[in-house]
C-alpha cells in the first residue's frame, strides 16, 4: 500500500503542475509584450531619425551623437554615477570597445539609410540579420550549420534581391548603407554572444553606447547645426531615450523568456515601420518590398524552427 507521503506526492503534482504551466505562460506573454514594445520603440527611433536628417535636414553626425549622448546619460542615471567606474571593469576590454564600435556602425549606417529610403525598405533589409548571424557563426564562433539552414539563408537572400532589384533601377543607391548597418548589427550580435561568457551583462550593456559617444563627438561638433525649433530639440532628446528604453525592454524580455520564443516578434517591425512611414512621410510599400519581406520572414522563421527542433 502507498504511504500517506506517497499519496500526497501522487495527488499534488496535477494542480501544482497546472499552476507552474500558468505561471510560465504568463511569464512568456509578459516577455512577448516587452519584445513587441522594444520593436515598436526602435521603429519610433528610426522614424524620428528619418525626420531629423531628412525633413529637418540636420547633419547625420549630430543626430547620431545626440542619440548616444542620451543613451549614456540614461545608463548613468539607471546604474548610478558611483557604479559607473565599476561597470567599466571588463575582462575583455578590447572586445567590449569593438562591440560598441559595431553598435556605432549599425546606428550610423542606419541613420544614413533612412535619410534616403523608405522605412519599410530599411527594415526589410534589416530582417536578414538572423541569416547573416547564422552564416557567420561558423567561422567566428565555430557554430556550424547544416545544409537545410544554408538553403534557408540562400532563400532569404533571394528575398533581398527581390527587394533591391539590382540592375533595374528600382531602388536608391543608399540601400548600401542599409546593408552595412545590417552587417554591423549581425556582427554586434555575434560579439554579444561571445562576450557573454567573459563579462557580466550590466558591464556589456554599459559599454554599448560609449564608442558612439566618444568617437562621433568631434564630427558632430564640427558639423553642428542649431535646431530651429523646440520641437526639433525635443526629437533630438527623444533619440537617446528611445534607444535606451528600447534596449532595456529587449534585455528584460530576454531575461524572462528564451530568445527562440521572442525572435519571431521582431517581424512586427515591418508593420510598425509601414504604419509610421505612411502616417509621417506618406510612404506606401510596393509589391517588391512586401514580396521580398515575406520570403525573408519565412526563411528566418524556418531557421528558428530548425534551432528549436535541434535543441
Amino acid at each position: 500500500m502507498l504511504s500517506a507521503r506517497q499519496i500526497a506526492r501522487t495527488d499534488l503534482p496535477d494542480p501544482f503542475m497546472k499552476q507552474v504551466q500558468i505561471d510560465e505562460k504568463n511569464r512568456r506573454l509578459r516577455a512577448i509584450f516587452l519584445m513587441c514594445g522594444a520593436v515598436v520603440v526602435f521603429s519610433c527611433l528610426d522614424a524620428t531619425a528619418k525626420y531629423l536628417v531628412g525633413i529637418a535636414d540636420l547633419p547625420v553626425s549630430e543626430t547620431i551623437w545626440l542619440r548616444f549622448v542620451g543613451h549614456v546619460c540614461l545608463a548613468v542615471l539607471f546604474f548610478g554615477p558611483r557604479n559607473s567606474r565599476a561597470l567599466l571593469k571588463s575582462n575583455r576590454r578590447f572586445h567590449q570597445w569593438f562591440r560598441a564600435a559595431l553598435m556605432l556602425g549599425a546606428t550610423a549606417f542606419n541613420f544614413a539609410a533612412v535619410k534616403y529610403l523608405r522605412l519599410d525598405q530599411t527594415v526589410t533589409v534589416f530582417f536578414i540579420t538572423p541569416l547573416i548571424v547564422a552564416a557567420l557563426a561558423g567561422p567566428i564562433l565555430n557554430e556550424w550549420i547544416g545544409w537545410r539552414r544554408l538553403a534557408a539563408i540562400a532563400t532569404g537572400f533571394l528575398g533581398v534581391i527581390l527587394v533591391v532589384r539590382p540592375g533595374l533601377g528600382g531602388i536608391h543607391w543608399a540601400i548600401v548603407y542599409s546593408f552595412a548597418a545590417t552587417l554591423s548589427f549581425a556582427l554586434y550580435n555575434i560579439w554579444t554572444r561571445w562576450i557573454a561568457a567573459h563579462d557580466p551583462e550590466n558591464v556589456t550593456q554599459f559599454y554599448s553606447p560609449l564608442a558612439g559617444f566618444i568617437l562621433v563627438m568631434p564630427f558632430a561638433l564640427n558639423d553642428w547645426v542649431w535646431p530651429a525649433s523646440p520641437m526639433i530639440w525635443f526629437l533630438l532628446l527623444a533619440l537617446g531615450f528611445l534607444g535606451g528604453v528600447g534596449h532595456w525592454l529587449l534585455i528584460k524580455a530576454h531575461q524572462i523568456a528564451p530568445a527562440p520564443i521572442l525572435a519571431p516578434f521582431i517581424y512586427i517591425g515591418l508593420i510598425a515601420m509601414t504604419i509610421l512611414g505612411y502616417v509621417i512621410f506618406g510612404d506606401v510599400p510596393d509589391a517588391y518590398t512586401l514580396g521580398g519581406a515575406s520570403i525573408i520572414i519565412f526563411s528566418g522563421l524556418y531557421l528558428l524552427y530548425r534551432e528549436r527542433r535541434e535543441k
